[in-house]
């Protein structure tokens, strides 16, 4: 009996959080309690009984969206175990378009997330950037990624690039509909999809001069932002 009413205890909870979800990309996060008690189907108190207040739910949230990106990311550069050949990969990022109306109120979410900014937005933030940087580093072992030579600041540049991307994207063209996620991440994939996997893949330079340059500023200790005096 204590097994089964911790599995409705548990399916109660993830109903309010996929509720909240849904209302904070169609209403945005000021959307009261009651409104998302309302979508979930439960009262008030019960949303209040699982998560103590708002911000309690709006945690929960956002560690619930952190953890579909991490997974599909782990997924896509073969860093969660899976098979990491080439192939695989291709298969994953199939499988990511394929399962368009999950992942696309996400995308959603996290551009209202990123727009509010404050605390919430930079442990976001920092979690994914911290995720990426183990994904990344397993995918490096795994074969499928090349090394970096700074493997902390590639993935803090991926994510501010690709969440950068997001946000400019989604202010310039606004969903129709915040809650119908296939046609969100088919017409965000349209517009980027190509472009990414592009420079993903074959890079934008021909040559590693531009790299060396800057290796070698840092190291002779020169200041990268170009208020150095170059004849001293």
């Amino acid at each position: 009996m204590r097994s089964t009413a911790a599995d409705r205890d548990l399916t109660a909870r993830a109903r309010i959080r996929d509720a909240a979800i849904d209302v904070f990309v169609s209403d945005g996060f000021g959307a009261p309690i009651r409104t998302i008690a309302v979508r979930a189907g439960v009262s008030p108190g019960l949303v209040i009984h699982h998560f103590t207040n708002k911000a309690g739910l709006r945690a929960e949230c956002d560690a619930h969206v952190l953890d579909s990106t991490r997974n599909r990311t782990g997924r896509i550069l073969g860093a969660d175990g899976s098979d990491s050949s080439g192939g695989a990969v291709g298969d994953a990022v199939n499988e990511t378009l394929q399962s368009m109306a999950e992942h696309g109120p996400l995308l959603v979410y996290v551009t209202r997330l990123m727009a509010e900014g404050g605390d919430s937005a930079r442990t976001f933030v920092d979690r994914l950037v911290d995720d990426v940087e183990s994904s990344m580093r397993a995918a490096v072992a795994a074969g499928t990624v090349r090394a970096s030579v700074d493997e902390a600041a590639r993935a803090r540049y991926l994510v501010t690039m690709a969440l950068g991307t997001l946000t400019i994207d989604m202010a310039m063209n606004p969903p129709p509909d915040p809650s119908d996620g296939a046609a969100i991440l088919r017409a965000y994939s349209d517009r980027t999809m190509v472009p990414a996997a592009e420079y993903a893949t074959h890079g934008l330079l021909t040559d590693n001069s531009a790299l060396d340059a800057v290796l070698a500023a840092r190291a002779a200790g020169s200041p990268l932002d170009g208020t150095g005096d170059s004849r001293s």
